[in-house]
């Protein structure tokens, strides 16, 4: 029976520990602070397919994420449900037509899912839902489908289910180093059949404290939220004038949640969002709704950092897509999405079993 160690208590630490103990490994996971504590409660609170990768042409990743979304929701109903999503159209935005066509695209490759089909609102509609919606050049806007979760309790909830199967969880244990032969320095120095990287964003730091190189290497990007003191009655999506960023405006308990941001960040910085970040945010929402946003109207705010892999050899091919490198006894993961954490497990598996 192989002795596995998971090195990394986020969402994809979690997925693959359950996964190696459900092929029979006996497993120890290790999170240095608390399980789901970081970047994995840090997300925008969504399953979904990623309906702005269609203009990237990664299909197969958005087909692949709207399958997970699906299962997510039949595992935990209590905690994952789908909601409807509107991207309003204006004048001098993406064209009504490329819009409809990524929507009837989105819904194609979510086939069998069992989510309603997209449609087209009129500016009068539109308005009806949201009536401090701006008017100028407003042409309507689409709907479509996602799902919405609670990512800390979903992923407590998966790892309750590592635990049912038999997963090992040592929080407050940092690992300090790891070896490709298979030699983990926390507390003690214990010796696994295979240890895998799973940290995130400090995935590189692990391997650099640890003398190891790699091909890959991260990109880190925080992303920054705002709880506003607003109530809406479906998620609003917002096409950001001259960086054509997608802003999200969702339902959020009794208030709405507003973000995200895309800035580049050092590992060694504090994950907080910063004072411009805040004023993006407010600006984007301001910039589309008559009700205007304040510093008075934030309820809270936070940050998560997201890692977006680059080969060294082509630091010009960053991706949000995960790279799994093997090297001997140990299994370095980089990148990765909430959505796909499950068949990222599945592949890690394979490969280390191999």
């Amino acid at each position: 029976m192989m002795r596995i160690a998971v090195v990394g208590g986020g969402i994809n630490g979690v997925m693959a520990a359950w996964e190696f103990a459900k092929s029979g490994c006996l497993v120890d996971l290790y999170e240095r602070n608390s399980l789901m504590r970081a970047t994995s409660s840090a997300s925008t609170k969504m399953l979904h397919g990623g309906l702005r990768y269609l203009e990237h042409g990664r299909f197969d990743l958005v087909r692949e994420s709207l399958h997970e979304r699906s299962w997510w929701i039949r595992q935990a109903p209590h905690l994952a449900k789908p909601f409807q999503l509107v991207l309003p159209v204006y004048n001098g935005a993406r064209s009504r037509w490329l819009i409809g066509a990524g929507i009837r695209l989105y819904d194609l490759l979510a086939k069998g899912s069992g989510f309603p089909s997209g449609r087209w609102l009129r500016a009068n509609q539109l308005k009806t839902a949201f009536p401090s919606l701006s008017e100028e050049g407003l042409r309507g806007g689409y709907t479509y489908w996602d799902a919405q979760m609670d990512d800390y309790r979903l992923g407590m909830w998966a790892a309750d289910q590592a635990k049912t199967e038999g997963v090992q969880v040592l929080e407050n244990t940092p690992v300090e180093q790891i070896a490709v032969d298979g030699t983990l320095v926390a507390d003690t120095t214990r010796h696994y059949d295979r240890v895998v990287n799973l940290t995130g964003p400090w995935s590189a730091q692990l391997l650099q404290r640890s003398g190891i190189s790699s091909k890959y290497q991260l990109n880190l990007i925080r992303g920054s939220h705002l709880v506003i003191d607003r109530r809406v009655p479906m998620g609003c999506v917002l096409q950001v004038p001259g960086d054509k960023r997608l802003v999200f405006l969702l339902p959020h308990g009794e208030n709405a949640l507003l973000g995200t941001t895309e800035v580049p960040q050092p590992v060694s910085d504090r994950v907080e969002p910063s004072a411009d970040e805040v004023e993006y945010l407010l600006s984007c929402y301001n910039t589309f709704f008559a009700d205007r946003l304040g510093l008075h109207d934030i309820v809270h705010a936070f940050a998560g950092l997201r890692p977006v892999v680059a080969s060294n050899d082509d630091l010009s091919s960053a991706s949000r897509e995960s790279v799994i490198e093997r090297q001997n006894k140990l299994i370095n993961v980089f990148g990765g999405k909430w959505t796909t954490s499950r068949t990222l497990a599945k592949k890690i598996v394979k490969v280390s079993m191999n």
